[in-house]
């Protein structure tokens, strides 16, 4: 046997096992040929999504939702947008599966099971916002690179787990402690083992907070594995980013977390305002944390048809990151004047609020419906794009609707 045929027989030995079955006739199969089973997968059925998600990128897996399928009060997992920066880890065995605190600022490093964080400690449920730094990237000009998030990269689930301030105490963290940071067990695109796709974290003060939770439960039932089975970190109102999925280990740090994609301009914007297009040196970028205000329409659809005489019912969520919104409005004359909307007060603290309200129109014509949320601190969202940073982040401006009335 030559060593060309050797190599044939050998990758058909993987593939077959990678595939869980024989190839029958493989020796038939024409050279460099991939067997349909091993072609790229059908991300729908394979994160159970709804077909009306939309895939931005597939190495790694990032999808959005569009804005009518986000109507849910809690967002279930079909309609969740998916951010990743690595290969999504396989062939987890929960059994075997711990978490280790550490770091410089712990007294007492411990591993637990996924078992022991379930019985030792005391489990909380909250809906908790999650948006990704990015959404809205797509409208920043220049633009900005990264994935080209339009508006469906946020979503409001039910999590459960365990507080991760209850976890720290039970190890003991030094005086000197200031941040923590996450590890997982995605591995990075290039296949280094020794390369983290991404390892963020928060300050101390966040990670000791109510609801931030080392969550094994996703609206009642084990998280999906997209989503970080079987146990990730849940930070709501700040950049989806801080809320690690696959998480393996914590570290208790005596300084600002410095893993991958802690520096440079990822999940950091100018400190400073600057023109579009301004090159922003390391020093002058400042960490994102809260989320700012903002709103979205889920109900109805862009180019809604309403007769003329009938009024528009409209409904939708609002967040503010850390703080709480205060108020809705809607403006059917762009931006000219603003009504107020029935709003709701929270769930809990970090959970997106519903609005609604019925709108009547004077007359036939297309109309444009937009939306603005204030914070409890007065603060409004901006009818244009906000401030240009280099990676397109923190893109707050008033969603908007088209409506004709016929």
């Amino acid at each position: 046997m030559d060593r060309r045929d050797f190599t044939y027989r050998l990758s058909l030995v993987t593939m077959s096992s990678i595939l869980g079955a024989d190839i029958v006739f493989g020796h038939n199969m024409p050279k460099n040929y991939l067997p349909l089973g091993l072609q790229d997968p059908d991300p729908f059925e394979l994160f159970h999504k709804d077909k009306e998600m939309v895939v931005l990128n597939d190495k790694p897996w990032n999808m959005e939702a569009k804005a009518h399928l986000l109507n849910d009060d809690i967002t279930p997992n079909q309609y969740m947008f998916i951010r990743n920066n690595g290969k999504i880890p396989q062939n987890i065995d929960v059994s075997k599966w711990t978490l280790t605190i550490d770091g410089e600022s712990v007294k007492n490093p411990k591993t637990y099971t996924l078992d022991e964080l379930k019985r030792r400690f005391t489990q909380h449920t909250y809906q908790l916002t999650l948006e990704c730094g990015g959404n809205g990237r797509s409208e920043f000009n220049p633009p900005a690179k990264g994935n080209q998030w339009t508006i469906g990269a946020v979503s409001c689930a039910e999590w459960t787990g365990v507080r991760l301030r209850d976890v720290l105490e039970d190890v003991g963290v030094n005086p000197d402690a200031v941040y923590i940071g996450y590890h997982a067990a995605d591995t990075h695109l290039s296949g280094d083992p020794k390369k983290e796709p991404i390892s963020r974290g928060v300050p101390l003060a966040k990670a000791l907070q109510d609801e931030t939770l080392l969550a094994f439960s996703m609206n009642g039932q084990d998280i999906p594995l997209a989503h970080g089975y079987p146990l990730r970190l849940v930070c709501g109102g700040w950049p989806a980013s801080t809320s690690g999925k696959w998480l393996t280990r914590i570290s208790v740090r005596n300084q600002v977390h410095d893993g991958e994609k802690m520096g440079g301009s990822s999940y950091r914007v100018p400190c400073e305002t600057v023109a579009p297009g301004t090159k922003v040196d390391d020093e002058n970028m400042c960490i994102i944390e809260s989320m700012p205000i903002k709103s979205l329409i889920t109900y109805p659809k862009s180019g809604a048809l309403i007769k003329q005489g009938q009024t528009l019912k409209m409904n939708g969520h609002a967040w503010a990151g850390e703080l709480e919104v205060s108020k809705m409005e809607y403006s059917i004359d762009f931006g000219s004047t603003w009504h107020h909307c029935s709003l709701k007060k929270p769930t809990n603290r970090l959970a997106w609020q519903h609005f609604n309200v019925t709108i009547p129109f004077p007359q036939k014509g297309y109309y444009e419906v937009w939306a603005r949320a204030t914070d409890s601190q007065g603060k409004s969202q901006p009818m244009v794009l906000p401030g240009w940073n280099p990676k397109g982040y923190l893109n707050n401006a008033c969603h908007r609707i088209a409506v004709k009335i016929v």
